[in-house]
């Protein structure tokens, strides 16, 4: 198996659950927060679709399709604070700029060989890790750290766990 298959396989699991996580929530819901100052979802659903666009088109500028107009600074750390569900799309935009991101990546992943994953990752974001397939495998972590605090805010909600 190749780096990239590895790596597709990996984000697989996140989708997975991303999509059965948000599958029975409202909109309204998706602004609920796991506790006193943490992050509702759909701050975190904005903030990991810009996440993904920034870091993947780090390593391939044209790669990802472009974001709406004003969407990253509707997910900054000071927007993060708002209640107000003007302030958010709906679940089903996020759903569908998450899944636009996560098929470009997948789509560029699936054209890199082992030699250029093994590369080193740009600057701006080897916080990821040291190499291009990194960046695409810190994905898959970002993105169920972010769904673990979703498992709660589900339980507040009165939902069955899914796992």
């Amino acid at each position: 198996m190749s780096l990239a298959e590895h790596i597709t396989a990996a984000l697989q699991l996140p989708t997975t659950v991303v999509n059965m996580y948000l599958d029975d929530l409202t909109d309204a819901e998706l602004l609920v927060r796991p506790a006193e100052n943490m992050n509702h979802i759909a701050w975190q659903l904005g903030h990991l679709i810009q996440s993904e666009h920034m870091h993947v088109s780090e390593v391939a500028p044209d790669a990802m399709p472009a974001l709406p107009k004003g969407f990253a600074e509707r997910h900054t750390r000071e927007t993060a604070a708002s209640d107000e569900p003007g302030d958010f799309l709906s679940k089903a935009e996020y759903l569908q700029l998450m899944h636009e991101q996560r098929d470009a990546s997948s789509k560029l992943l699936a054209t890199l060989s082992d030699e250029q994953l093994s590369q080193p990752a740009p600057e701006k974001v080897n916080y990821l890790g040291p190499t291009v397939g990194c960046i695409f495998a810190g994905e898959a972590t970002h993105w169920m750290m972010h769904a673990g605090q979703w498992a709660v805010i589900r339980r507040q909600l009165g939902k069955a766990p899914l796992f």
